[in-house]
């Protein structure tokens, strides 16, 4: 499955409603990916992009938000 077929609505409320947080999100775990980290959704042959937004679609990667100190 390509990002594109993932519904766009489903992304952004997992990112809280933002999608500034979503790039960031997707961006940091295609990072997480590409240094060699076992991906939650095995799919051979995928971009780690691909990957990032399907695992953050599924709910495998969920925004952590850091409380205000």
């Amino acid at each position: 499955m390509e990002y594109s077929q993932i519904p766009s609505g489903k992304l952004v409320n997992a990112s809280g409603g933002s999608l500034y947080k979503l790039a960031i999100l997707a961006a940091r775990r295609a990072m997480i990916l590409s240094e060699g980290k076992k991906s939650l959704i095995a799919k051979p042959g995928e971009r780690v992009l691909d990957n990032s937004l399907r695992e953050i679609s599924e709910g495998k990667v969920k925004l952590r938000v850091r409380e205000k100190k």
